[in-house]
């Protein structure tokens, strides 16, 4: 294993990430680190988060930089502000130890004009989320003109949150010999095809295998009813007295009331979400970072950026429509060379999700068993025994109590105070779960009723209009499975199941047939959709639109009139 020293890194930054703890360089950082020092040129990494690739493209950055120039030498897009914080506080680390190097973090949400004040000054590193820095170009504040290096961090988190036109327009600003390096943790086709167009013959550094998992994160899953999700939490949580992680929902709103269930129930957690103020966000992260909190409820977009390494569990409340999300997830435990578990909760028709994440990240899940009352309790108890084990007392203060303690506990044998300590310690579980149910169910068939109709009474609900005809732009090239279009258009409605009809999957698109009754929900279920790093788009197939339209009123007289015209008439126009 080479030292930094031997990838050709400076002393003064050697002694800057040795005061952060780095010894030795990580594999991504072997491959990349003296290829930027040396060379340079185009390069696509694709390595997990937690591999050292902040180290592996900032190291470079900072070593590179012509202090005695006030120019703008280099640019790193991040999709969140709070990645792009992170990787700002990082750089400013690695280079605390070599004069003269200015950085600067550049997002929505602050100040702008203090922004500006500071790129006048000169700036040699800007780290920036797409849309702050776009606007800051258009108003002449930055100069990226004598960029030369571009890093596109997390480039497909970018993609997903929309950022392609604008990273588009930033790279127009910048000098067409620039070296540009893309680090992601998957490889979509949308991300080639974009490196097609903003890369010149780039190599590529890969950690692991292509879009695969973390090797040292443990895949769980447990099966329930939907009802069931939380319970199960609750005992998933409860069976891990030192959990520290992050719990993924779908929704904001889900998100806030997972949260706020947790707390009520007295749980050390907290929401991270978009509806959040910076400030709000901030005192959030500062409490998960101290460990004030063992539970963060977020989002996939509130959590990007989000830098922990401790995290011992990735907990899917829900599992995420797009699968490359599942791997940045998963990615946020098992980071530093140090162990952690991914546990998703799932419903019973969900098993083929799993299947389909398993062929993604080339990882298997294991089946595992929500826990019952007595195990929790059998835990949580071991759990307070070690503690009093392994832990120093800390007496301070307490010397004068301890006679008057010991004087009343005398008349107690050795085994009569360890059975009323255990009873002290495990009474609120079980109480909690005295005749608990057993929460765990069986795989159903995943297509419930609908895959027990025949196919004439499908026929016959097809020539009668109650199914609509639906085309979406994803297809088997796009790792579609009819399961998961199913599962995405009765997500749309929790309350209520949707009749699905025939699905047709073609390679880069598919036909839906689902009760016409529903229409509007189905076409809502897929809006600003992203599978597999892709835009989905859904429309009504010009074989249902009239009858869309007509039970919609939308059908105006005018156009009636030409489609029922005689055809008598236009032979007529014809003839003169």
């Amino acid at each position: 294993m080479s030292s930094f020293i031997e990838l050709g890194v400076r002393p003064e930054i050697v002694k800057g990430l040795s005061a952060l703890g780095f010894t030795v360089p990580t594999p991504v950082q072997e491959k990349v680190i003296p290829h930027l020092l040396g060379q340079g040129g185009d390069w696509i990494s694709l390595a997990q988060t937690g591999t050292g690739k902040t180290a592996a493209f900032g190291i470079p950055l900072i070593q590179n930089v012509a202090t005695g120039s006030p120019d703008t030498q280099a640019l790193v897009l991040c999709p969140t502000r709070e990645l792009c914080v992170q990787v700002a506080r990082d750089i400013e680390g690695f280079g605390r130890y070599l004069p003269g190097v200015k950085t600067l973090a550049v997002y929505g949400g602050a100040r702008i004009d203090t922004q500006i004040n500071t790129l006048r000054r000169g700036t040699h590193i800007i780290i920036a989320t797409p849309g702050r820095l776009l606007d800051l170009i258009r108003r002449g504040a930055a100069d990226v003109s004598q960029i030369n290096s571009v890093v596109l961090d997390e480039a497909d988190e970018m993609l997903n949150m929309g950022f392609q036109e604008d990273i588009t327009a930033i790279l127009g600003k910048t000098p067409a010999n620039r070296n540009t390096l893309l680090f992601s943790a998957t490889m979509s086709a949308e991300i080639s095809r974009i490196a097609g167009r903003i890369m010149t013959k780039p190599r590529e550094v890969i950690i692991g295998q292509r879009n695969s998992g973390a090797d040292n994160v443990k895949h769980l899953y447990y099966m329930v009813s939907a009802r069931d999700r939380f319970p199960a939490l609750k005992r998933i949580v409860d069976l891990h007295p030192d959990i520290y992680g992050i719990i993924f929902c779908r929704t904001r709103q889900e998100t806030q009331e997972v949260a706020d269930q947790l707390i009520q129930e007295g749980y050390l957690a907290d929401a991270l979400h978009g509806e959040l103020s910076q400030a709000q966000r901030d005192l959030v992260m500062g409490k998960f970072r101290r460990r004030n909190l063992q539970l963060l409820v977020a989002t996939d977009v509130a959590a990007r950026g989000v830098d922990v390494n401790d995290l011992t569990h990735v907990i899917n409340y829900n599992l995420p429509d797009d699968l490359a999300a599942y791997t940045h997830r998963s990615g946020r435990t098992g980071r530093a060379g140090k162990g952690g578990t991914s546990v998703s909760i799932i419903h019973q028709r969900e098993g083929w999700r799993i299947r389909a994440i398993e062929k993604n990240i080339r990882k298997s899940f294991v089946q595992g068993r929500v826990p019952s009352g007595r195990e929790i309790c059998a835990n949580q108890v071991m759990h307070r025994i070690n503690m009093l084990i392994d832990a120093p007392p800390d007496l301070q203060g307490l010397e004068p109590l301890l006679p008057l303690a010991v004087e009343k506990l005398a008349t107690l044998d050795r085994q009569e105070l360890v059975k009323r300590l255990v009873a002290l310690e495990s009474k609120r579980f079980l109480e909690y779960y005295r005749n608990a149910p057993d929460l765990n169910v069986g795989e159903k068939d995943g297509k419930g009723s609908q895959g027990k109709r025949k196919e004439n009474d499908r026929a016959r609900d097809r020539n009668s209009g109650k199914f609509t005809r639906f085309h979406v732009n994803v297809g088997k090239n796009d790792g579609v499975l009819p399961e998961r279009l199913i599962a995405i258009i009765n997500n749309g409605s929790p309350k209520q199941k949707i009749a699905i009809g025939r699905i047709e999957l073609m390679r880069n698109f598919s036909f839906i047939e689902a009760d016409s009754k529903f229409s509007r929900v189905v076409l809502q279920a897929f809006h600003q959709l992203m599978i597999n790093g892709k835009k989905v788009s859904i429309a009504i197939d010009a074989g249902s639109k009239k009858q869309f339209a007509a039970r919609n009123g939308s059908m105006v007289k005018g156009r009636k009139k030409r489609e029922h015209k005689p055809k008598q008439n236009k032979r007529a126009g014809q003839a003169h």
